[in-house]
């Protein structure tokens, strides 16, 4: 039996309707291509980046390696230039180490703000004018 996970409001960090982060690579908590999220998503995966070479190398130092594939759960590893569903809490400490990743703010779920101040994810933002 199927269990029904329910999701909070798909809605970006300006409150707006959350637009896709990556469909490939397929990204987010429920590999839809949002940063979408719900009570079992405990990593909280609601920040959109574009990787780097330096964070990839930061994120493999902190024992999460998210370059190199894992076929059996159909990760293709993740290169330079990609969108990414990033753990907020993971981004904050990226950002504390300045190995912060540019971010997505259209992208980004309104509940990476219970973790990372938007003052700060506007600092790294691609997507402002």
């Amino acid at each position: 039996m199927a269990i029904a996970l329910e999701m909070h409001e798909s809605k970006n960090v300006f409150g707006e309707a959350l637009i896709p982060c990556s469909r490939d690579p397929l990204t987010g908590f429920f590999r839809d291509g949002c940063c979408n999220t719900n009570d079992q998503d405990m990593g909280s995966h609601t920040v959109c980046v574009e990787v780097t070479k330096d964070f990839l190398r930061f994120s493999r130092e902190r024992g999460n390696d998210l370059s190199t594939p894992v076929e059996e759960f159909g990760f293709p590893g993740l290169n330079p230039g990609d969108r990414w569903c990033l753990c907020a809490a993971r981004w904050l400490e990226a950002q504390q180490a300045d190995m912060a990743p540019r971010v997505y703010l259209q992208r980004t779920h309104q509940r990476a703000l219970e973790i990372v101040p938007l003052a700060l994810l506007r600092q790294y933002a691609v997507d402002l004018n």
